[in-house]
């Protein structure tokens, strides 16, 4: 959320934020994988959400 109320726009979701808690248990439940592998794969590869579901999903076949 935006700090200025007056500038409201679509959340990103093309990015995962690594420091939401939240939101980085959802994608690590989302493909099976552990909180700290999916913080893992957040330090390593950024927060784009694409590049991300490559990683979990070689991650997963691995």
């Amino acid at each position: 959320m935006a700090d200025d109320k007056n500038n409201r726009g679509e959340p990103d979701r093309s990015r995962v934020s690594g420091g939401e808690p939240y939101e980085v248990k959802y994608f690590a439940e989302k493909h099976g994988i552990s909180v700290s592998e999916a913080e893992k794969l957040i330090q390593d590869h950024g927060n784009d959400r694409a590049t991300l579901d490559a990683a979990a999903a070689r991650l997963r076949s691995s």
